[in-house]
């Protein structure tokens, strides 16, 4: 049975590479931790970034990754990380432009992964599914490497709703019939303004504090309690 041919026009797969790796770039030029980066550390964290979403999606696929399959990713990646770190300081100023920047790559990433695995004959929910997780791939990548908590498992500005929702958008509009590029398009649009919107009025997902407090009252319900005038 041979695999259904789908291939990701290199150009805009590039794009999403070199957009990575300038953003992993540059949140590792504005790390302040116990031990600073130095520029081989900045610029592996900005090749994770611009590779990883990519590699994430592919191993998921069980296909042999195309990251790996032509020079130029890894070109792009490492060049577009030496170049967030020459812009660092500007692009820091530029609070607006990292935003979108960011959005832009989450809902790149799972737009590619979710055309690739509704390409390959997924069915939707698990074609999300792998979006999703390149979109938010190179993101904790990053944060393991930096030995940071990974972002995404804290309250934050709906970074994985943002991209489940493009996700959800493309794969819905491709069951109707319309073209996966234009679906494309559409979902990464939609990623896109979620992200930006969700950062700019800091909307989050209400954190888990009265599930937390039920769970701690199961479970500490059956521990006795020893009192100083019990001993």
């Amino acid at each position: 049975m041979t695999e259904p041919l789908f291939v990701i026009p290199l150009w805009a797969d590039l794009t999403a590479v070199a957009l990575g790796g300038i953003q992993g770039a540059l949140f590792a030029s504005g790390f302040r931790g116990q031990r600073r980066l130095d520029l081989l550390g900045v610029a592996i964290i900005g090749i994770v970034m611009g590779m990883g979403g990519g590699l994430i999606r592919d191993l998921l696929l069980n296909v042999t990754p195309a990251t790996l399959q032509n020079n130029w990713y890894l070109i792009a990646a490492t060049l577009a990380s030496l170049v967030g770190m020459l812009l660092a300081g500007l692009f820091q100023r530029l609070n607006r432009a990292i935003i979108v920047l960011d959005a832009l790559v989450i809902g790149l990433f799972g737009a590619f992964g979710t055309s690739k695995a509704l390409a390959v004959g997924l069915p939707l929910v698990p074609a999300v599914f792998v979006g999703v997780c390149a979109a938010v791939g190179g993101g904790i990548l990053r944060d393991m490497i930096m030995g940071l908590p990974v972002a995404i498992m804290h309250v934050g500005s709906l970074y994985a709703v943002a991209a489940a929702a493009g996700c959800v958008t493309l794969a819905g509009l491709n069951a109707f019939g319309v073209d996966l590029v234009l679906a494309a398009i559409i979902a990464v649009s939609v990623t896109t303004v979620i992200r930006i919107l969700a950062v700019v009025f800091d909307v989050s997902l209400p954190e888990q504090r009265v599930l937390h407090r039920r769970k701690v009252a199961i479970e500490t319900a059956a521990i006795p309690i020893v009192r100083s005038t019990d001993v």
